[in-house]
């Protein structure tokens, strides 16, 4: 059952007449408010409304403090489920050496392993910019040498004097935007 974030509770539901369900779970019908009231009052607990758009709305026996405080408690589970990505960021340059380039590759087979997007960015600087192919040929021979561990997120594309592109790790096809 899906509960809005506002939930009206006990004397500010106004309506005349309400669908009640007991803190048994149990269909109790069409009852006028003041009646659901005082049978909630008896046993305790608070009335609340959990479905206002209906006509007439769904109101329920419960007790309110317990529900919002399991509400909370299911929240923080689902956040702590959640799978956060890191973006790393490895930079290079289109006369980056075999051993620097070596060194490098490392490093992002190391992100990918443990599960963070790399973005990859080749910067060109001067005259660099009129050799785009070289920048292009360190992509692809990256993506070739990774193509185990990785797949390409996001196709090299140029931004200024830069050329980038996002690498994720195999096993992870969520797209970004």
């Amino acid at each position: 059952m899906v509960f809005e974030k506002k939930h009206r509770v006990n004397e500010v539901i106004r309506i005349k007449e309400v669908r009640l369900i007991g803190s048994d779970g149990s269909q109790l019908g069409v009852l006028p408010t003041e009646q659901a009231m005082s049978m909630a009052e008896e046993e305790g607990l608070d009335l609340v409304e959990v479905a206002p758009n209906e006509r007439p709305p769904v109101c329920r026996i419960m007790d309110y403090g317990k529900f919002k405080y399991q509400q909370s408690k299911r929240g923080q589970e689902a956040k702590k489920k959640q799978k956060q990505f890191l973006v790393k960021e490895m930079k290079m340059r289109p006369k980056t050496e075999e051993h620097d380039y070596q060194f490098k590759i490392k490093h992002v087979r190391r992100f990918l392993s443990e599960g963070n997007k790399t973005k990859i960015t080749i910067m060109f600087r001067g005259r660099e910019l009129s050799h785009l192919e070289l920048g292009q040929k360190i992509l692809d021979r990256l993506t070739e040498d990774l193509s185990d561990v990785c797949i390409v997120e996001q196709e090299p594309k140029r931004e200024g004097r830069n050329m980038i592109m996002v690498l994720a790790p195999r096993g992870n096809t969520a797209q970004t935007d």
